[in-house]
Protein backbone atom coordinates (compact mmCIF):
# COMPACT_ATOMS: atom_id res chain seq x y z
CA UNK A 1 0.00 0.00 0.00
CA UNK A 2 1.15 3.64 -0.93
CA UNK A 3 -0.30 5.66 2.29
CA UNK A 4 0.26 3.13 4.76
CA UNK A 5 2.21 5.49 6.54
CA UNK A 6 -1.13 7.50 7.67
CA UNK A 7 -4.39 6.70 8.32
CA UNK A 8 -7.15 9.71 8.80
CA UNK A 9 -7.63 9.88 13.13
CA UNK A 10 -10.95 8.49 14.28
CA UNK A 11 -11.76 11.34 16.18
CA UNK A 12 -12.89 13.21 13.04
CA UNK A 13 -16.74 12.97 12.58
CA UNK A 14 -18.44 12.28 9.58
CA UNK A 15 -20.78 15.59 8.61
CA UNK A 16 -23.10 15.98 6.10
CA UNK A 17 -22.60 17.98 2.27
CA UNK A 18 -25.34 19.08 0.29
CA UNK A 19 -24.95 18.69 -4.06
CA UNK A 20 -25.40 20.73 -6.68
CA UNK A 21 -24.31 20.28 -10.29
CA UNK A 22 -21.20 22.50 -11.37
CA UNK A 23 -22.38 25.57 -13.51
CA UNK A 24 -20.51 25.18 -17.11
CA UNK A 25 -20.08 28.96 -18.03
CA UNK A 26 -17.01 31.20 -17.03
CA UNK A 27 -17.61 35.16 -16.86
CA UNK A 28 -15.52 37.83 -14.98
CA UNK A 29 -16.83 41.50 -14.68
CA UNK A 30 -16.14 44.79 -13.27
CA UNK A 31 -17.55 45.29 -9.32
CA UNK A 32 -18.10 42.45 -6.66
CA UNK A 33 -21.21 41.26 -8.09
CA UNK A 34 -19.29 38.90 -10.69
CA UNK A 35 -18.12 37.12 -7.52
CA UNK A 36 -21.67 35.52 -6.50
CA UNK A 37 -22.18 32.54 -8.41
CA UNK A 38 -23.81 29.27 -7.70
CA UNK A 39 -23.46 26.97 -4.85
CA UNK A 40 -20.69 24.91 -3.68
CA UNK A 41 -20.07 22.03 -5.62
CA UNK A 42 -19.18 18.70 -3.89
CA UNK A 43 -17.50 17.25 -6.77
CA UNK A 44 -14.11 19.20 -8.43
CA UNK A 45 -14.71 21.74 -10.62
CA UNK A 46 -15.95 19.80 -13.95
CA UNK A 47 -13.89 19.43 -17.26
CA UNK A 48 -11.62 22.35 -18.28
CA UNK A 49 -12.74 22.46 -21.72
CA UNK A 50 -16.54 23.35 -20.24
CA UNK A 51 -17.46 26.96 -19.94
CA UNK A 52 -17.76 27.50 -16.46
CA UNK A 53 -18.68 30.39 -14.58
CA UNK A 54 -15.55 31.93 -12.45
CA UNK A 55 -17.68 33.51 -9.81
CA UNK A 56 -17.73 32.48 -6.25
CA UNK A 57 -19.25 30.26 -4.59
CA UNK A 58 -21.87 31.56 -2.16
CA UNK A 59 -22.80 28.65 0.48
CA UNK A 60 -19.91 26.93 2.05
CA UNK A 61 -19.65 23.37 1.96
CA UNK A 62 -19.79 23.26 5.61
CA UNK A 63 -23.24 24.72 5.46
CA UNK A 64 -24.64 21.52 7.21
CA UNK A 65 -23.32 20.64 10.24
CA UNK A 66 -24.09 18.91 13.69
CA UNK A 67 -24.55 22.31 15.57
CA UNK A 68 -26.93 24.67 16.43
CA UNK A 69 -27.86 26.92 13.62
CA UNK A 70 -30.53 28.94 15.21
CA UNK A 71 -31.86 31.34 17.66
CA UNK A 72 -35.54 30.90 17.45
CA UNK A 73 -35.73 28.72 20.64
CA UNK A 74 -34.12 30.72 22.70
CA UNK A 75 -35.98 33.94 21.95
CA UNK A 76 -39.70 33.69 21.66
CA UNK A 77 -40.97 36.51 19.47
CA UNK A 78 -44.60 37.75 19.34
CA UNK A 79 -44.48 41.60 18.45
CA UNK A 80 -43.29 42.86 15.43
CA UNK A 81 -40.58 44.86 17.10
CA UNK A 82 -39.47 42.13 18.98
CA UNK A 83 -39.57 40.12 15.55
CA UNK A 84 -37.28 42.45 13.64
CA UNK A 85 -35.09 42.34 16.74
CA UNK A 86 -34.93 38.12 16.83
CA UNK A 87 -34.20 38.43 12.98
CA UNK A 88 -30.92 40.76 13.54
CA UNK A 89 -29.72 38.52 16.26
CA UNK A 90 -30.48 35.51 14.25
CA UNK A 91 -28.14 36.82 11.22
CA UNK A 92 -25.45 37.68 13.53
CA UNK A 93 -26.02 34.64 15.24
CA UNK A 94 -25.31 33.52 11.36
CA UNK A 95 -22.21 35.42 10.61
CA UNK A 96 -20.58 33.98 14.04
CA UNK A 97 -21.39 30.70 13.23
CA UNK A 98 -20.07 30.86 9.61
CA UNK A 99 -16.66 32.28 11.01
CA UNK A 100 -16.32 29.08 14.02
CA UNK A 101 -16.75 26.75 10.84
CA UNK A 102 -14.37 28.58 8.47
CA UNK A 103 -11.43 28.57 10.84
CA UNK A 104 -12.44 24.55 11.93
CA UNK A 105 -12.18 23.92 7.22
CA UNK A 106 -9.06 25.94 7.24
CA UNK A 107 -7.28 24.03 9.74
CA UNK A 108 -8.63 20.59 8.48
CA UNK A 109 -7.34 21.77 5.14
CA UNK A 110 -3.40 22.35 6.97
CA UNK A 111 -3.98 19.53 9.44
CA UNK A 112 -5.16 16.79 7.29
CA UNK A 113 -3.78 17.90 3.49
CA UNK A 114 -1.12 19.84 3.53
CA UNK A 115 1.17 18.27 6.82
CA UNK A 116 0.82 14.65 5.75
CA UNK A 117 1.65 15.25 1.77
CA UNK A 118 4.45 17.12 3.19
CA UNK A 119 5.99 14.87 5.86
CA UNK A 120 5.31 11.78 3.53
CA UNK A 121 7.13 13.41 0.34
CA UNK A 122 3.24 13.19 -1.50
CA UNK A 123 4.38 16.50 -3.30
CA UNK A 124 7.14 18.92 -2.67
CA UNK A 125 7.20 22.01 -0.15
CA UNK A 126 7.45 24.02 -3.50
CA UNK A 127 4.32 22.44 -5.09
CA UNK A 128 2.07 22.88 -1.86
CA UNK A 129 3.05 26.07 -1.50
CA UNK A 130 1.84 26.99 -4.84
CA UNK A 131 -1.07 25.10 -4.11
CA UNK A 132 -2.18 26.42 -0.64
CA UNK A 133 -1.00 30.09 -1.20
CA UNK A 134 -1.48 31.97 1.89
CA UNK A 135 -4.50 29.62 3.71
CA UNK A 136 -2.11 29.51 6.55
CA UNK A 137 -2.46 33.46 6.98
CA UNK A 138 -6.64 33.29 6.54
CA UNK A 139 -6.70 31.75 10.08
CA UNK A 140 -5.42 34.36 12.40
CA UNK A 141 -7.51 36.78 10.44
CA UNK A 142 -10.69 35.13 11.02
CA UNK A 143 -9.99 34.16 14.41
CA UNK A 144 -9.74 37.47 15.36
CA UNK A 145 -13.06 38.48 13.78
CA UNK A 146 -14.37 35.34 16.01
CA UNK A 147 -12.67 36.96 19.19
CA UNK A 148 -14.24 40.26 19.00
CA UNK A 149 -17.69 38.83 18.03
CA UNK A 150 -17.38 36.39 21.16
CA UNK A 151 -16.11 39.59 23.15
CA UNK A 152 -19.62 41.28 22.29
CA UNK A 153 -21.97 39.01 23.05
CA UNK A 154 -24.34 39.36 25.66
CA UNK A 155 -24.45 36.82 29.00
CA UNK A 156 -27.73 35.22 27.22
CA UNK A 157 -25.46 34.54 23.82
CA UNK A 158 -26.87 37.05 21.49
CA UNK A 159 -25.32 39.99 20.05
CA UNK A 160 -26.66 43.04 19.29
CA UNK A 161 -24.03 45.46 17.57
CA UNK A 162 -21.39 44.52 15.22
CA UNK A 163 -21.12 47.37 12.70
CA UNK A 164 -18.08 48.71 14.50
CA UNK A 165 -16.11 45.67 14.53
CA UNK A 166 -16.76 45.06 11.30
CA UNK A 167 -16.07 48.60 10.49
CA UNK A 168 -12.29 48.01 12.62
CA UNK A 169 -11.93 44.31 11.09
CA UNK A 170 -13.05 44.54 6.91
CA UNK A 171 -9.61 45.89 5.74
CA UNK A 172 -7.73 43.31 7.02
CA UNK A 173 -9.92 41.13 4.09
CA UNK A 174 -7.62 42.63 1.47
CA UNK A 175 -5.20 39.83 2.41
CA UNK A 176 -7.22 37.45 0.19
CA UNK A 177 -6.08 39.36 -3.24
CA UNK A 178 -2.89 37.12 -3.16
CA UNK A 179 -4.91 34.10 -2.03
CA UNK A 180 -7.81 34.63 -4.69
CA UNK A 181 -5.28 35.45 -7.22
CA UNK A 182 -3.16 32.17 -6.81
CA UNK A 183 -6.13 30.15 -6.92
CA UNK A 184 -5.94 29.79 -11.02
CA UNK A 185 -2.09 28.58 -11.22
CA UNK A 186 -2.90 26.51 -7.89
CA UNK A 187 -6.18 24.83 -9.72
CA UNK A 188 -3.79 24.05 -12.40
CA UNK A 189 -1.18 22.69 -10.37
CA UNK A 190 -3.29 20.36 -8.10
CA UNK A 191 -5.23 19.12 -11.40
CA UNK A 192 -1.66 18.23 -12.93
CA UNK A 193 -0.73 16.19 -9.77
CA UNK A 194 -3.55 14.28 -9.03
CA UNK A 195 -2.15 12.21 -12.58
CA UNK A 196 0.43 11.15 -10.10
CA UNK A 197 -0.84 7.99 -8.46
CA UNK A 198 0.48 8.74 -4.77
CA UNK A 199 -1.59 11.68 -4.97
CA UNK A 200 -4.27 10.42 -6.15
CA UNK A 201 -4.32 7.31 -3.86
CA UNK A 202 -4.00 9.82 -0.66
CA UNK A 203 -6.60 12.18 -2.00
CA UNK A 204 -8.95 9.68 -2.49
CA UNK A 205 -8.34 8.13 1.25
CA UNK A 206 -9.42 11.55 2.36
CA UNK A 207 -12.40 11.86 0.39
CA UNK A 208 -13.43 8.79 1.45
CA UNK A 209 -13.10 9.12 4.99
CA UNK A 210 -15.61 10.75 7.42
CA UNK A 211 -13.51 13.81 8.31
CA UNK A 212 -13.72 15.40 4.85
CA UNK A 213 -17.64 15.32 4.22
CA UNK A 214 -17.16 13.71 0.75
CA UNK A 215 -15.57 17.09 -0.04
CA UNK A 216 -11.83 16.89 -2.66
CA UNK A 217 -9.54 19.14 -1.31
CA UNK A 218 -10.37 21.37 -4.33
CA UNK A 219 -13.50 21.88 -2.28
CA UNK A 220 -11.86 23.06 0.83
CA UNK A 221 -9.03 25.29 -0.82
CA UNK A 222 -12.01 27.48 -2.45
CA UNK A 223 -14.02 27.42 1.09
CA UNK A 224 -12.50 31.12 1.63
CA UNK A 225 -13.54 32.61 -1.32
CA UNK A 226 -16.83 31.49 -0.65
CA UNK A 227 -17.00 32.66 2.44
CA UNK A 228 -16.34 35.85 1.23
CA UNK A 229 -18.95 36.49 -1.24
CA UNK A 230 -21.25 35.81 1.52
CA UNK A 231 -20.40 38.86 4.10
CA UNK A 232 -22.17 41.30 1.75
CA UNK A 233 -25.60 38.95 2.15
CA UNK A 234 -25.03 38.64 5.60
CA UNK A 235 -24.29 42.40 6.30
CA UNK A 236 -27.96 43.25 3.73
CA UNK A 237 -29.59 40.68 6.08
CA UNK A 238 -28.68 42.40 9.46
CA UNK A 239 -29.15 45.59 7.65
CA UNK A 240 -32.88 45.04 6.55
CA UNK A 241 -33.72 44.08 10.03
CA UNK A 242 -31.74 47.19 12.01
CA UNK A 243 -34.00 50.62 12.29
CA UNK A 244 -32.72 54.01 10.92
CA UNK A 245 -32.63 55.31 14.47
CA UNK A 246 -30.73 52.24 16.22
CA UNK A 247 -26.63 53.07 16.85
CA UNK A 248 -25.58 50.07 15.09
CA UNK A 249 -27.02 51.32 11.83
CA UNK A 250 -24.17 54.34 10.57
CA UNK A 251 -21.22 51.40 11.31
CA UNK A 252 -23.60 48.96 9.34
CA UNK A 253 -23.92 51.05 6.16
CA UNK A 254 -20.19 52.04 6.43
CA UNK A 255 -19.32 48.02 6.62
CA UNK A 256 -21.28 47.48 3.17
CA UNK A 257 -19.63 50.04 1.62
CA UNK A 258 -16.51 48.43 2.27
CA UNK A 259 -17.09 45.36 1.87
CA UNK A 260 -18.59 46.42 -1.59
CA UNK A 261 -15.05 48.16 -2.07
CA UNK A 262 -12.75 45.31 -1.18
CA UNK A 263 -14.69 42.71 -3.16
CA UNK A 264 -14.62 44.63 -6.30
CA UNK A 265 -10.45 44.99 -5.80
CA UNK A 266 -10.23 41.51 -5.40
CA UNK A 267 -12.49 40.44 -8.05
CA UNK A 268 -10.65 42.62 -10.60
CA UNK A 269 -7.18 41.03 -9.23
CA UNK A 270 -8.41 37.85 -9.69
CA UNK A 271 -9.59 38.76 -13.13
CA UNK A 272 -6.07 39.97 -13.67
CA UNK A 273 -4.47 36.94 -12.84
CA UNK A 274 -7.10 34.00 -14.85
CA UNK A 275 -6.04 36.42 -18.06
CA UNK A 276 -2.39 36.66 -17.74
CA UNK A 277 -2.71 32.69 -17.10
CA UNK A 278 -4.27 31.90 -19.75
CA UNK A 279 -2.09 34.53 -21.95
CA UNK A 280 0.37 32.92 -21.35
CA UNK A 281 -1.33 29.05 -22.56
CA UNK A 282 -1.84 30.46 -26.19
CA UNK A 283 0.41 29.00 -28.32
CA UNK A 284 0.71 30.58 -31.83
CA UNK A 285 1.93 29.37 -35.41
CA UNK A 286 5.12 30.56 -35.46
CA UNK A 287 7.24 31.21 -32.66
CA UNK A 288 7.54 34.75 -31.20
CA UNK A 289 4.41 35.50 -33.03
CA UNK A 290 1.92 38.04 -30.90
CA UNK A 291 -1.53 39.54 -30.93
CA UNK A 292 -1.58 43.14 -29.97
CA UNK A 293 -4.85 43.09 -28.89
CA UNK A 294 -4.25 39.66 -27.07
CA UNK A 295 -1.06 41.07 -24.80
CA UNK A 296 -2.45 44.43 -23.79
CA UNK A 297 -5.80 42.66 -22.53
CA UNK A 298 -6.17 42.63 -18.78
CA UNK A 299 -9.48 41.21 -18.75
CA UNK A 300 -10.95 37.86 -19.63
CA UNK A 301 -14.92 38.51 -19.96
CA UNK A 302 -15.50 34.39 -20.30
CA UNK A 303 -14.71 31.62 -22.28
CA UNK A 304 -14.99 27.68 -22.73
CA UNK A 305 -15.99 25.08 -25.78
CA UNK A 306 -18.27 25.51 -28.46
CA UNK A 307 -18.19 23.48 -31.32
CA UNK A 308 -18.48 24.99 -34.87
CA UNK A 309 -20.72 23.73 -37.97
CA UNK A 310 -18.58 20.73 -38.53
CA UNK A 311 -18.87 19.61 -34.77
CA UNK A 312 -15.32 20.17 -34.56
CA UNK A 313 -14.68 21.37 -30.23
CA UNK A 314 -12.76 24.63 -30.22
CA UNK A 315 -11.87 26.97 -27.30
CA UNK A 316 -12.69 30.28 -27.84
CA UNK A 317 -11.93 33.33 -25.19
CA UNK A 318 -13.25 36.64 -25.13
CA UNK A 319 -10.87 39.12 -23.50
CA UNK A 320 -11.72 43.10 -23.26
CA UNK A 321 -10.72 43.88 -26.68
CA UNK A 322 -10.63 40.75 -28.66
CA UNK A 323 -12.33 37.14 -29.51
CA UNK A 324 -9.55 34.32 -30.19
CA UNK A 325 -10.63 31.16 -30.93
CA UNK A 326 -8.10 27.74 -30.06
CA UNK A 327 -8.13 24.17 -30.17
CA UNK A 328 -7.01 23.03 -26.70
CA UNK A 329 -3.83 21.25 -26.78
CA UNK A 330 -2.27 18.65 -24.11
CA UNK A 331 1.50 17.88 -24.53
CA UNK A 332 3.10 15.15 -21.48
CA UNK A 333 0.57 15.60 -19.04
CA UNK A 334 1.44 19.41 -18.54
CA UNK A 335 -1.66 21.70 -18.09
CA UNK A 336 -3.44 22.25 -21.11
CA UNK A 337 -2.09 24.57 -23.68
CA UNK A 338 -4.69 26.43 -26.84
CA UNK A 339 -3.15 26.43 -30.39
CA UNK A 340 -5.25 29.62 -32.29
CA UNK A 341 -6.54 28.10 -35.44
CA UNK A 342 -8.12 31.42 -36.62
CA UNK A 343 -6.70 34.87 -36.73
CA UNK A 344 -7.94 36.84 -33.24
CA UNK A 345 -11.37 39.20 -33.88
CA UNK A 346 -10.74 42.51 -32.78
CA UNK A 347 -14.14 43.26 -30.63
CA UNK A 348 -15.00 46.91 -32.62
CA UNK A 349 -15.53 44.76 -35.73
CA UNK A 350 -17.09 41.87 -34.88
CA UNK A 351 -20.53 41.99 -35.92
CA UNK A 352 -22.77 39.31 -34.02
CA UNK A 353 -25.82 37.50 -34.79
CA UNK A 354 -28.34 34.69 -33.31
CA UNK A 355 -28.89 32.24 -35.58
CA UNK A 356 -32.24 30.71 -35.33
CA UNK A 357 -32.96 26.62 -34.36
CA UNK A 358 -32.75 25.17 -37.44
CA UNK A 359 -31.45 27.95 -39.52
CA UNK A 360 -27.82 26.54 -39.20
CA UNK A 361 -26.50 24.01 -41.96
CA UNK A 362 -24.42 21.10 -40.26
CA UNK A 363 -22.32 18.59 -41.53
CA UNK A 364 -22.82 19.68 -45.38
CA UNK A 365 -26.19 19.03 -45.38
CA UNK A 366 -29.15 21.59 -45.09
CA UNK A 367 -31.14 20.99 -42.10
CA UNK A 368 -34.84 22.66 -42.91
CA UNK A 369 -36.55 25.73 -40.23
CA UNK A 370 -38.89 22.95 -38.78
CA UNK A 371 -36.07 20.61 -38.82
CA UNK A 372 -36.07 18.79 -34.39
CA UNK A 373 -32.34 17.84 -35.06
CA UNK A 374 -30.89 18.70 -31.80
CA UNK A 375 -27.64 19.15 -33.92
CA UNK A 376 -29.13 22.25 -35.65
CA UNK A 377 -30.01 24.19 -32.36
CA UNK A 378 -27.98 27.07 -30.26
CA UNK A 379 -25.87 28.34 -33.13
CA UNK A 380 -24.78 31.88 -33.55
CA UNK A 381 -22.83 33.62 -35.82
CA UNK A 382 -19.66 36.23 -35.10
CA UNK A 383 -18.02 37.73 -38.62
CA UNK A 384 -15.78 40.56 -39.46
CA UNK A 385 -14.06 42.22 -42.28
CA UNK A 386 -10.17 42.58 -42.24
CA UNK A 387 -8.95 46.05 -44.04
CA UNK A 388 -8.86 44.93 -47.54
CA UNK A 389 -10.29 42.07 -47.32
CA UNK A 390 -13.30 39.70 -47.80
CA UNK A 391 -15.67 38.81 -44.68
CA UNK A 392 -14.96 36.28 -42.52
CA UNK A 393 -17.71 34.46 -40.63
CA UNK A 394 -17.55 31.66 -37.59
CA UNK A 395 -20.45 29.68 -36.74
CA UNK A 396 -20.69 28.31 -33.13
CA UNK A 397 -22.92 25.85 -31.51
CA UNK A 398 -22.87 26.02 -27.27
CA UNK A 399 -23.77 23.14 -25.07
CA UNK A 400 -27.57 24.12 -24.42
CA UNK A 401 -29.65 27.76 -25.18
CA UNK A 402 -28.92 29.12 -21.72
CA UNK A 403 -24.93 28.73 -22.16
CA UNK A 404 -25.71 30.37 -25.94
CA UNK A 405 -27.34 33.22 -24.39
CA UNK A 406 -24.31 33.95 -21.86
CA UNK A 407 -21.70 33.59 -24.65
CA UNK A 408 -24.48 36.24 -26.43
CA UNK A 409 -24.60 38.70 -23.72
CA UNK A 410 -20.85 38.75 -22.90
CA UNK A 411 -19.52 39.17 -26.13
CA UNK A 412 -22.93 42.39 -26.78
CA UNK A 413 -21.17 43.47 -23.80
CA UNK A 414 -18.00 43.81 -24.54
CA UNK A 415 -18.61 45.13 -27.55
CA UNK A 416 -20.30 47.74 -25.98
CA UNK A 417 -17.48 48.65 -23.60
CA UNK A 418 -14.61 48.32 -25.98
CA UNK A 419 -16.92 50.91 -27.93
CA UNK A 420 -16.72 52.97 -25.03
CA UNK A 421 -13.41 52.65 -24.23
CA UNK A 422 -12.56 54.05 -28.03
CA UNK A 423 -12.81 57.36 -27.69
CA UNK A 424 -10.29 57.32 -24.13
CA UNK A 425 -7.49 55.84 -26.19
CA UNK A 426 -5.02 56.65 -28.61
CA UNK A 427 -6.61 56.33 -32.10
CA UNK A 428 -2.75 55.62 -33.59
CA UNK A 429 -3.39 52.33 -31.78
CA UNK A 430 -6.49 51.22 -34.14
CA UNK A 431 -4.13 52.26 -37.02
CA UNK A 432 -1.74 50.28 -36.22
CA UNK A 433 -4.32 47.20 -35.73
CA UNK A 434 -5.64 48.12 -39.29
CA UNK A 435 -2.14 47.87 -40.65
CA UNK A 436 -0.88 44.74 -38.89
CA UNK A 437 -4.13 43.27 -40.26
CA UNK A 438 -3.55 43.97 -43.55
CA UNK A 439 -0.28 43.20 -44.15
CA UNK A 440 -1.45 39.54 -42.15
CA UNK A 441 -3.83 39.65 -45.56
CA UNK A 442 -1.51 39.92 -47.98
CA UNK A 443 0.64 37.73 -46.67
CA UNK A 444 -2.22 35.56 -46.68
CA UNK A 445 -2.68 36.11 -50.27
CA UNK A 446 0.42 35.64 -51.15
CA UNK A 447 1.16 32.33 -49.53
CA UNK A 448 -2.50 30.87 -51.20
CA UNK A 449 -0.77 32.50 -54.72
CA UNK A 450 2.48 30.65 -54.42
CA UNK A 451 0.77 27.19 -53.23
CA UNK A 452 -1.47 27.89 -56.42
CA UNK A 453 1.38 28.30 -58.81
CA UNK A 454 3.23 25.34 -57.57
CA UNK A 455 0.15 23.48 -57.60
CA UNK A 456 -0.15 24.16 -61.29
CA UNK A 457 3.38 23.59 -62.30
CA UNK A 458 2.91 20.18 -60.31
CA UNK A 459 0.18 19.09 -62.55
CA UNK A 460 2.29 20.14 -65.59
CA UNK A 461 5.24 17.98 -64.50
CA UNK A 462 2.85 15.43 -64.48
CA UNK A 463 1.54 15.61 -68.03
CA UNK A 464 4.79 16.11 -68.84
CA UNK A 465 5.77 12.68 -67.33
CA UNK A 466 2.83 10.99 -69.09
CA UNK A 467 3.36 12.40 -72.26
Amino acid sequence: MLMDGWRPPARWRAKKKTTKTPSSFSLLSDGYSSLIGKKRKQSSVGDADSLSLCGLDINEPSAKRSKATSLAGFFPIKTAPLKRLGQTLQAIFELSQGEQDLVEDLKLAKKAYHDPMLKLSIMTEQELNQIFGTLDSLIPLHEDLLNHLFQARNPDGSTEHVGQILTDWLPCLSSYTAYCGNQVWAKALLDQKKQDRRVQDFLQRCRQSPFSRKLDLWNFLDIPRSRLVKYPLLLREILKHTPDWHRDRPHLDQAMQMIQSVLADINRCTGESECQFYKDRLLYAEVGQSDALIQRSRTLCCHGELKNNRGLKLHVFLFQDVLVITRSVSMNEQPASYQLCRRPIPIRQLDLEDLSDGEMRVGGSIRGAFSNNERTKNFFRVSHRVSGGPLESHCFQASDAFNKQQWINCIRQAKESAEARAGQEDPSLDLVQAETELIQYQIKMEDAKEQAIAADMDAGYQEDVRC
